[in-house]
């Protein structure tokens, strides 16, 4: 594998996860909060009060902690405004968000939006691989696949290979019809989109 075949790989891992938490973040019925702030506020109580162990998640000091709760600081740096960020979305709206897995998962399953290059088939056929816009609904089995993948700390190549599956399944094989042994290629993905 060349190092470029690498680093697509990577990008392609990458828009998985970005479009998991852009679904989660269209779940939410109030915005998360924006200042630093407010996000220590409401990490602080998630952490049950612990400055001590709110500086240990964000990997500073508990001193930068009181700072920031009591508004001396207001402007943190670049590392400390993306540790917020991420620290805060993924606790915002817990029930929120597990209503919506499990309703993915028993249900309604998942909708997946993207362009990739898909391939199947030799070259020169009308199978072979080529960019394709597609715009599937995948199964709750399939779902429940993926979001486990996510929630158990998969690895993202663990990840890619959930989607690929549930999108060659959905969109390639239709379930089977014939198809059931089809190996489909999804790599080189430009974007990606998914819908609880």
């Amino acid at each position: 594998m060349t190092t470029d075949d690498v680093l697509r790989a990577a990008r392609t891992r990458a828009k998985i996860l970005e479009g998991l938490a852009g679904a989660e973040r269209a779940l939410f019925t109030r915005p998360a909060p924006k200042s630093a702030r407010a996000q220590m506020k409401f990490l602080r109580t998630r952490e049950r009060g612990s400055t001590k162990r709110l500086a240990e998640r964000l990997g500073v000091s508990r001193k930068t902690v009181q700072r920031y709760l009591s508004g001396a600081s207001t402007k943190p740096n670049k590392r400390l405004q993306e540790a917020l960020g991420q620290e805060t979305e993924s606790e915002w709206q817990p029930q929120v968000r597990a209503q919506a897995r499990q309703r993915a998962t028993s249900s309604r399953g998942l909708v997946i939006s993207c362009r990739a290059y898909f391939g199947f088939g030799p070259e020169g056929t009308s199978d072979a691989g080529r960019v394709r816009d597609i715009t599937v609904a995948v199964t709750p089995s399939h779902a429940a696949a993926i979001l486990a993948a996510q929630e158990g700390g998969a690895t993202e190549c663990d990840l890619h290979d959930a989607v690929a599956e549930a999108i060659a399944d959905a969109y390639f094989r239709q379930g089977g019809g014939g198809r059931a042994g089809l190996e489909v290629k999804f790599a080189d993905v430009e974007w990606l989109n998914i819908r609880f």
